[in-house]
């Protein structure tokens, strides 16, 4: 093929690249290497199109090939550029630097800017591989290239890129590199533009770092500064630069001193500048200049090692170790790598570590020891190490390192010193003496010996210790050399305060030696305390603000103490307390401390705090009485005053005449019996006051100079007046009751202990004669006698007391006539029965009102002056400003509503009303109880708004109630009380309190009350009597009176009637018949008439009866409802009917709607209409959604009447809970008995179940059998359901428990009738007998059987169970049994034919016998039965189990289709009444033998598995058969569904059976 031809080809590629075709490319390339092997631009393509594809490699070849045929050639090296920068792989970054170096050959003689493109390029690779030389030498070869040609300024931009390309880097450059740097920003300053400028100025300053860098040209970095300094004088950096120079140098020459002074005259905060002349007062011995300046330098300059070094070094000098130690470990944290910077610091480090006191710092100080490699070969280091031994306790070690030392080092002083050190330690203060003379021979000028010496001599002998000279003399020695020592001031401190008494010298040792160590506590508190005790209060404050200012959180606890004792001396609380709180943080556990916030606390009245704080000190020290005390005190000013009565005897127990805890004591039991009287606790008052007559008395005996506890003796006993004389009897000790023996206790009655009272005042007046206070207390006391002796009917022995009291009280107001009080005590005894001085009490209440304006007391007092002169409107005024002062004292509103009853205001009830919600008084309870039992008898006004809102709305019984018997509690012979007390428990139908305060009332009553008074509390006492089932005192009661009232005459009757005197009944409601008045009542007596002749079984002669009651004029709804009952009794659904539907025409319909449903629903049910009787109860329950008797009474009815929808029951019986207790313990248990008829266990709901609704039910009604017989049931449910879910039963062997349990509560309970104890235990008994074969303790069931026809031998249901029981191990055997069998068994069905179960049982047996068809014929007459009785469940359980027997066969693939439709016939009418979950998975099951892989069959399996509202029990038998059809149709999607639905429903037996089916398939 021809040249012209591969021509062709190869514009056809260039085409193809062109148009992006570049696998068309390739191919023409390919064909003209086919010809031309060695074509260049063929291989160019090449590279180009595999590019183009993402085929770096091939290119990369392709490329090559075409360098290797025409290396001059920049077409190849152009594309293997273009290759290398597209792609960022690892090998063509290698070697694109090469490729670039060819460009730049081949650019270099043709085109000069593709050369500095290319070597621009190359740059930036060196730079980033850190190819510093050759980023160097290229860019110099790129300036000199561009010289030629560029201008001043581009030339200059090159120059500073070529700085920045290499100033970043300066610490890894050659020597070559480092001066080509230099050149280049010599040559980038000298281009720059004018001088001086920012450009300049910036590129003059990163050429002075760069020298700085280099240690070899100092020279020029000085002359770069200096040349810097003239061109920008005001610029501080060229000096800090020189400076820094200095510092590193260690130059502290007159000309860097001068450059130093300089810098901070620019820059008075600069770093090197204090650095510089902190180090050159160090080398002065300027200790304190040189750590000032040092540290201010190093704020500003931290990356400073000499700095540091140099601080640590003066540190050490003034003995401040811990800083010195810091300063040292941030000086090691920059010296990393520097050697002899670090072995410096650590020696140094180690110095300040021994010379430190820390916990911690030998160890530390042996860890730094052991960093330098020759501590063993120096001798102060060896020193240290000894040191560091003996501050760890390992004296030999440190003896032996001292030993070795002296004999290696003889004259070493550090050996002498360490070896005294030890001595010291070992007390051996003679030889310690001689070790620190030759220390200070070898070295007279450490102060630091000479204080070692001074100390020994300090402790040295006895004779030393007492004269002290020898030892001062060289302390003072040690100051003078080593003024830093802070130790020395404080030993001559001591020596001034102890020795000399020189407090003023003391005080300046003590101050200096804290102003040298702020760590030195002893020092600071010892300068503090004499510094007040000198009253300089200004010098110890100031020591103690910059201490605490200065202090880190829990340090300095001496001086916070101080500061807050002193600040709790001041009364500044709150600073004291936070002082406290501060010292504290110190040392949590002082005692002392934390009783000292405690009283903080206790000033600023944080009582809850300073119990804490009290507590705290308490737990920390158990034997303070002083905390246990306070403790007491706290919770008693809380009104805690039984926990400060523990308190107290605590206290008492450890010191029992500590005056102040039995006086607290007394004070918290004479509180708790005030609170007690105020909540008509009298009983408990009175042992409260008993309790604090003891301890008061016992104080009294240690201390009896004390008026305060006389007085609070004298207010014990004042206290009593208030409980009734028969309560009123307090046992105290004998001398206080003046009665011998003195040695026992006596009892004294409530005169005599006001008495004792008075005495005690008196004792109190003999030691304060003046107090105001004792003789209005006094004047007081002589009242509350002469108020007992009154109310004891002792008239004639008051005036005495009351003329006492008077003449006290005058006495008071004369020792102060300003306090409102006495004033007020003073009118109100002038005002009391026996004075009457109606003048004086008025005067004086003006005069209290005069002392305090806002004074409701004698404002109360003030009105009920003026209404007792019948000053109507002047007590109303009275009153009213009482009210306005204070709305909540109940006085002032009681004064109101009896102005209200005096001129007959509607208002009168709520004003007695409120003063009873106010408080507890005697006058507004009685009058409350008075207006609400006066409204209660007023029967005309029942539906007014007035009644509704006083006596309904307000709850007026129960509040009437509550406070009449706190009332009759107190006031225990006010027989009009008990009366209205007994009328208002009836109301409450609390009839045993009823007849206990009628009793009351009568025993009051008959010595003194009127003849119409006592025969009326008789009839109130009869009545309730009878109520209470006393029949026999109720009839002794009613024969009291005269019996010619007709409420006599009827309760008579009627207590003739409960105790069962018939006759004598019927002749009293005969004799009532002849003293009625109305027609009304004449209906009620025939009506009770009838129910006498029911009784006696005369049916027809009470039916007369009760038709001619109903004859009247005025029949009443009572007999009307007799008259249905008598029906509903005798199953005369006309009667009942009839009578129903005139009662229903005659009743008013919002009255008696629960009689009225009742009936209704009963007269449904005796019709046999079961669905009308729960209609009829919802509807009444729709009428009148809020009566709890009707929801009770519909989820009593649901179960029986209407099961299918027992979870609405259940609902129901939830509501009656939630309106009514009452109403809520039976409904309760009837929302339990619905959950057991909806199969509610624990197993498909955890919380709420039959059985735990059940369980509440018997906590509220322990004594009701019919709870257990349901808990019994339910305990039988969950068992079941257990047996169905394979789990083991949580409840089993309960049965006899629970048959015992439901005997022993139907004996106890007589008020059932005797028909339903007997069906009860019926039904318990075969429960218990179902529940122990269920269990498989069938002999235990047939003994339970014959145990109890042991007993009642004629019962055929007991021994159709023990047939059953006898019968289940032959079952159980699966033999065949023999005819005669099988006909026992039957004959024992019939004597129960009426029984579903029985047939049921008897079905089965045919059933596992074979007999299949007799075994339908037993369950069709068991369906028979169910529909005859009108039994729901019966019947349901009748269909499913027959459906049940005839799906057997049909599983076993029998071919009659008789059996299939007798399933299918069974299951439709389940369904029919009712939706039944079993019925619908029974038709699947029927389905799924009729043919398995039907889509029929998946249809109704999975309805009953997924679809809501199926049984889990149910669920899982479908899951089951559903995965087998599934199986067999290898669905494996929903074979993985329905797994997935089983794990989320935990059913593991479908996982094993899944396992099975994979493995056999």
């Amino acid at each position: 093929m021809s040249n012209k031809e591969v021509k062709t080809i190869l514009k056809n590629a260039r085409e193809a690249i062109k148009n992006k075709e570049y696998k068309e490319a390739l191919k023409h390339c390919k064909a003209v290497l086919k010809l031309e092997k060695n074509n260049y631009n063929a291989w160019v393509f090449i590279g180009v199109a595999a590019s183009e594809l993402e085929q770096p490699d091939q290119a990369q070849a392709a490329y090559r090939k075409a360098v290797e045929l025409e290396p001059e050639q920049l077409l190849a090296w152009q594309g293997l550029t273009n290759l290398y920068e597209k792609n960022n792989l690892p090998g063509f970054k290698e070697e694109l630097p090469s490729v670039y170096q060819k460009l730049l050959d081949l650019y270099e003689r043709s085109d000069r800017e593709k050369w500095y493109e290319v070597c621009r390029k190359l740059v930036d690779i060196y730079h980033q591989e850190r190819r510093h030389l050759e980023v160097a030498r290229s860019w110099y070869k790129l300036i000199s290239v561009k010289q030629e040609e560029a201008g001043n300024e581009e030339l200059h931009q090159l120059w500073k890129r070529m700085v920045q390309l290499l100033a970043d880097s300066q610490e890894d450059q050659d020597n070559e590199t480092q001066q080509l740097l230099i050149t280049a920003f010599e040559n980038a300053m000298s281009s720059a533009g004018k001088l001086p400028g920012e450009d300049h100025q910036r590129l003059s300053t990163e050429y002075i770092k760069c020298l700085s860098k280099l240690p070899h040209e100092e020279v020029k970095m000085k002359d770069a500064c200096e040349s810097m300094l003239s061109l920008y004088p005001a610029l501080t950096f060229p000096l800090e630069v020189l400076c820094m120079h200095f510092i590193q140098t260690g130059c502290c020459s007159g000309e860097a001193v001068q450059y130093f002074s300089k810098l901070l005259e620019m820059d008075s905060v600069s770093g090197p500048g204090h650095i510089g002349l902190g180090i050159k007062a160090f080398q002065d011995k300027k200790y304190q200049e040189a750590a000032d300046n040092l540290t201010q330098g190093l704020k500003q300059t931290g990356s400073s090692i000499q700095a540091w070094y140099h601080l640590a070094q003066t540190q050490l000098k003034m003995h401040s170790y811990d800083e010195c130690i810091v300063s040292c470990k941030k000086a090691l944290k920059l010296s990393e790598g520097e050697v002899q910077w670090t072995k410096l610091l650590l020696r140094l480090k180690t110095k300040a570590l021994v010379g430190s006191s820390g916990a911690s710092c030998a160890e530390e100080a042996m860890d730094t020891l052991d960093q330098l490699s020759d501590t063993d070969d120096d001798p102060e280091l060896l020193a240290l190490k000894g040191s560091v031994y003996l501050q760890r306790g390992l004296i030999d070690q440190a003896l032996q390192v001292a030993t070795d030392l002296l004999s290696s080092h003889p004259n070493q002083p550090e050996a002498h010193a360490l070896r005294g050190h030890i001595h010291i330690t070992q007390e051996d203060y003679v030889r310690a003496e001689q070790s620190f003379q030759k220390a200070i021979e070898a070295n007279p000028t450490s102060g630091e010996y000479y204080y070692c010496l001074g100390l020994v001599y300090w402790h040295m002998g006895e004779e030393t210790r007492r004269d002290k000279t020898k030892a001062h003399t060289h302390l003072l020695k040690a100051a003078k050399l080593d003024a830093y020592l802070g130790a020395v001031f404080r030993y001559l401190g001591h020596y001034y305060r102890d020795i000399v008494q020189d407090k003023g010298r003391a005080r300046g040792c003590y101050k200096k030696a804290f102003d040298l160590d702020r760590n030195d506590a002893e020092s600071g508190a010892a300068a503090v305390d004499l510094s007040m005790e000198l009253g300089d209060m200004e010098s110890a404050l100031a020591i103690l603000r910059t201490v605490t200012e200065q202090a880190s959180a829990g340090t300095a606890k001496w001086a916070w103490l101080r500061r807050g004792l002193y600040n709790l001396k001041m009364n500044q609380h709150s600073q004291a307390i936070a002082d406290l709180q501060a010292a504290l943080r110190a040392d949590p556990k002082d005692s002392i401390c934390w009783e000292c916030l405690g009283e903080a606390y206790l000033n600023r009245r944080g009582f809850t705090a300073a119990l804490k704080a009290f507590t705290k000190a308490n737990e920390l020290n158990p034997e303070s009485i002083y905390s246990i005390f306070q403790i007491a005190a706290i919770k008693q000013i809380l009104g805690k005053y039984k926990e400060a009565v523990t308190e107290y005897m605590q206290t008492i127990q450890k010191r029992d005449d500590y005056v102040p805890a039995l006086k607290g004591l007394g004070e918290c039991y004479l509180s708790m019996a005030r609170r007690a009287l105020k909540d008509y606790l009298d009983g408990r008052a009175v042992d409260y006051l008993e309790q604090a007559i003891e301890s008061l008395f016992r104080a009294v005996q240690h201390r009896p100079d004390l008026s305060c506890l006389w007085k609070l003796l004298g207010d014990a006993c004042t206290t009593v007046h208030t409980v009734s004389p028969s309560r009123g009897n307090v046992t105290v000790w004998g001398p206080l009751s003046q009665r011998n023996p003195t040695s026992q206790k006596q009892t004294l009655n409530k005169f005599e202990v006001l008495s004792l009272g008075g005495r005690c005042y008196g004792r109190a007046l003999k030691l304060m004669p003046e107090s105001a206070n004792l003789w209005c207390d006094l004047g007081i006391n002589y009242y509350r006698q002469a108020q007992h002796l009154m109310s004891e009917g002792k008239e004639n022995e008051t005036p005495e007391l009351l003329e006492k009291s008077l003449q006290c009280l005058k006495k008071a107001v004369m020792l102060d006539s300003r306090n409102l009080l006495y004033w007020n005590v003073l009118g109100v005894v002038a005002l009391c029965k026996g004075i009457e001085n109606l003048a004086l009490a008025q005067h004086s209440f003006i005069k209290s009102i005069q002392a305090e304006a806002n004074n409701v007391s004698a404002w109360t007092n003030l009105g009920s002056l003026y209404l007792k002169n019948e000053n109507i409107e002047l007590a109303h005024e009275a009153f009213k400003v009482a009210q306005s002062l204070e709305p909540s004292y109940v006085n002032c509103w009681i004064g109101q509503a009896l102005i209200a009853e005096a001129v007959g205001s509607y208002e009168t009830m709520d004003l007695f009303r409120h003063t009873t919600e106010l408080s507890i008084h005697t006058e507004g309870v009685k009058g409350y109880a008075h207006w609400v039992c006066s409204t209660l008898l007023d029967k005309t006004n029942r539906n007014s708004e007035l009644y509704l809102y006083n006596i309904v709305q307000m709850n007026a019984i129960t509040a009437a109630q509550v406070a009449l018997s706190k009332y009759t509690e107190r006031i225990r012979t006010d027989a009009a009380a008990f009366t209205m007390l007994g009328y208002l428990n009836e109301h409450l139908h609390l009839k045993k309190q009823a007849v206990e305060a009628y009793q009351r009332a009568v025993q009051l009553l008959q010595p003194t009350g009127g003849k119409e008074a006592v025969i009326f509390a008789l009839r109130n006492y009869g009545r309730t009597l009878c109520t209470t089932g006393q029949y026999d005192q109720a009839i002794q009661a009613y024969t009291s009176t005269p019996v010619t009232e007709l409420s006599d005459i009827t309760g008579l009757a009627l207590a003739f009637f409960k105790k069962g005197f018939l006759q004598e009944s019927a002749r009293a409601y005969e004799k009532a018949l002849s003293v009625v008045t109305t027609e009304k009542e004449k209906a009620y007596i025939l009506t009770a008439l009838a129910l006498l002749e029911h009784r006696q079984n005369k049916v027809d002669s009470a039916k007369t009866l009760l038709f001619k009651c109903s004859m009247l004029k005025e029949p009443s709804v009572e007999s009307l409802q007799s008259l249905c009952a008598l029906g509903l009794v005798n199953r005369d659904a006309t009667l009942a009917t009839a009578a129903l539907n005139e009662l229903l025409k005659r009743t008013d319909q919002k009255e008696g709607v629960h009689e009225r449903c009742l009936l209704t629903c009963a007269t449904f049910a005796l019709q046999g209409n079961n669905v009308a009787v729960q209609r009829q109860a919802s509807k009444a329950i729709h009428s009148n959604p809020g009566d709890p008797a009707l929801w009770a009474l519909l989820s009593r009815l649901v179960p029986q009447y209407h099961p299918r929808i027992a979870k609405g029951g259940a609902v129901a019986g939830r509501v009656a809970c939630h309106f009514s207790m009452t109403q809520g313990k039976s409904a309760l248990l009837y929302s339990g008995v619905n959950q057991l008829a909806a199969g509610m266990h624990s197993g498909e709901d955890q919380r709420s179940n039959s059985l735990k609704t059940i369980q509440r039910a018997a906590l509220l009604s322990p004594e009701d059998p019919g709870v257990w017989a349901s808990l019994m049931a339910a305990c039988h449910t969950e068992n079941t359901a257990c047996y169905l879910s394979s789990t083991a039963p949580k409840r089993a062997g309960l049965e006899e428990t629970f048959m015992k349990a439901i005997s022993k509560k139907v004996k106890a309970e007589e008020s059932h009738p005797v028909s339903y104890s007997q069906c009860l235990e019926s039904w318990a008994l075969r429960q218990a007998v179902s529940g122990l074969k269920q269990a498989g303790q069938t002999s235990a069931a047939e003994s339970l059987c014959t145990k109890v026809l042991g007993i009642q031998p004629e019962q055929p249901d007991v021994f159709l169970l023990l047939r059953q029981a006898q019968c289940e191990q032959l079952l159980q055997s699966h033999r065949q049994l023999p005819e005669a069998v099988l006909v026992e068994l039957r004959k024992a069905v019939m004597s129960n034919y009426t029984s579903v179960s029985a047939w049921h049982w008897l079905a089965e047996v045919y059933r596992t016998q074979g007999l299949m068809v007799a075994a339908v014929m037993c369950y069709r007459q068991s369906l028979q039965m169910a529909s005859q009785q009108g039994d729901f469940s019966g019947k349901l359980a009748s269909l499913l189990r027959l459906a049940l027997l005839a799906l057997a066969p049909c599983m076993a693939n029998v071919s009659s289709s008789e059996w299939k439709d007798l399933v299918q016939e069974a299951t439709s009418e389940a369904l029919k009444i009712t939706f039944c979950p079993l019925a619908v998975l029974l038709q699947a099951l029927l389905q799924f033998s009729i043919k398995m892989g039907a889509r029929e069959t998946r249809r109704l399996l999975e309805r009953v598995v997924y679809q809501p509202g199926y049984p889990e029990t149910v669920a899982s038998v479908a899951r089951w058969y559903l995965l087998r059809h599934l199986h067999a149709k290898h669905d494996d999607e929903l074979i993985d569904a329905l797994m997935d639905h089983a794990r989320a429903n935990a059913d593991s037996r479908l996982e094993e059976l899944h396992k099975q089916l994979c493995s056999s398939s």
